[in-house]
């Protein structure tokens, strides 16, 4: 049975994979083309992993507690070791805390705390500090020899 050739070109309109040439040559995908595709995806979830943190910083409220308590100091004493001082209503209590326990060391009375003064501020004797110390002098002696 023969196909009348109107059929055929109705056909070649729906389905045109079908009507293909064997000889065609299969398609080769572009590499640039998959490489920016995959370059602006990972911008996309970039761009919407930088917009979450900043709705969260934006409009997150702080956990805040009830205004019983506050933490007046901390130190280390050893590499998991710390003291705390922790002011609770008028008491202040010094605590232990390591990674198994806290323990309370002592109670003070609000008014029993002794003042201690804030330490004298050291003089800045950082890396950074002195290469700008370096940098200064060395940018003088260029200006002094021309």
């Amino acid at each position: 049975m023969k196909l009348p050739p109107a059929f055929l070109a109705l056909s070649a309109l729906a389905f045109p994979a079908c009507c293909k040439a064997a000889t065609d040559a299969p398609v080769i995908p572009d590499p640039i083309a998959g490489f920016g595709q995959m370059l602006f995806g990972l911008a996309l979830v970039l761009g919407i992993l930088a917009a979450s943190v900043w709705l969260l910083k934006r409009f997150a409220s702080p956990v805040r507690g009830s205004g019983l308590l506050r933490v007046l100091g901390v130190t280390a004493v050893g590499p998991r070791e710390k003291v705390v001082l922790l002011e609770v209503g008028e008491k202040v209590l010094m605590l232990g805390v390591t990674p198994n326990n806290v323990r309370t060391l002592h109670v003070f009375e609000r008014d029993e705390l002794p003042l201690v003064p804030a330490p004298a501020a050291a003089p800045v004797t950082t890396l950074a500090a002195s290469f700008a110390n370096r940098l200064a002098q060395a940018l003088k002696g260029r200006r002094n020899e021309g």
